[in-house]
């Protein structure tokens, strides 16, 4: 494995604003959080289904992450409509629906589970734009409420994906970042903070090309960053060193590595140092 490559990371000051605020934060209970969900549903849009699928991603990190016995114990699976917004996910149904019932083998046959097991964690985002806009944010915020409560429903943890700023409106992560974190703290779910990760690295390395031509979806850097994010904060596993790279040079995948567990590290200090919401 290589040397574990040192950045000079800074806060970004939306994350100093965050701790100045002194922001209140829920306190996670066992009943509202899982330290390494074992069957995690992805929901979603083009923001995780691009490049092969961020799930896909998180996957073969954990491969390398985790001892293979471990690491077949855990599954994920991902639903997401293009473009889609939050409300327009049935996630009630899904967690009906007996997802993950079957697999397919190693010849490419279906093996039929001998009984369906629950998922632990739904990771939800809603569009990319609807917390963000004025005319979108109540929604956000409703259907924060709304699904989390269906979720919670079926005993299993909702938790929120942060998404990011575009390429050419880098503003927009302040207010992404505090609709989240609000919407978080309403609501008791773990946020991944994959939007500040993106932001953090732009401010290392204004050179990385994180996004598409769109300026908005996230080119295979911008997955492979929001991976990292995801293993760090929902596996709670440091991903640097992790030997796969998705065919990044070594130099990239190590510094996204470093951003995402830096990013994630402070993100979870500045909650667990704020006052705690009384449950």
């Amino acid at each position: 494995m290589q040397a574990k490559t040192s950045v000079s990371c800074r806060k970004s000051p939306l994350l100093l604003a965050l701790a100045i605020a002194s922001v209140t934060w829920p306190s996670f209970t066992a009943a509202s959080s899982v330290e390494r969900p074992s069957r995690l549903l992805y929901v979603g849009n083009s923001f995780y289904y691009y490049n092969n699928s961020l799930h896909g991603h998180v996957n073969r990190l954990l491969a390398d992450a985790l001892p293979k016995g471990e690491r077949e114990a855990l599954q994920s699976y991902s639903v997401t409509i293009s473009g889609g917004h939050l409300k327009w996910h049935n996630i009630g149904a899904y967690l009906d629906a007996g997802i993950g019932d079957s697999s397919f083998n190693e010849n490419n046959e279906v093996v039929v589970a001998a009984e369906s097991k629950r998922f632990d964690a739904v990771m939800m985002m809603d569009c990319s734009r609807c917390p963000y806009d004025e005319a979108t944010r109540t929604i956000f915020h409703r259907e924060v409420k709304r699904q989390g409560e269906t979720i919670r429903e079926r005993g299993v943890t909702p938790l929120l994906f942060m998404t990011w700023a575009y390429s050419d409106k880098p503003d927009m992560i302040d207010t992404l970042a505090r609709e989240y974190v609000r919407a978080g703290n309403d609501n008791n779910m773990r946020v991944v903070p994959a939007g500040l990760a993106f932001d953090r690295a732009l401010r290392e390395r204004a050179d990385l090309r994180l996004h598409t031509a769109d300026r908005r979806h996230p080119s295979l850097a911008g997955t492979y960053l929001a991976a990292c994010a995801v293993l760090a904060s929902v596996y709670r596993l440091d991903p640097r060193e992790n030997r796969y790279t998705a065919g990044l040079p070594a130099a990239d995948a190590a510094f996204l590595q470093q951003v995402a567990w830096a990013t994630v590290s402070d993100f979870e200090a500045i909650r667990a140092s704020a006052p705690q919401k009384p449950e």
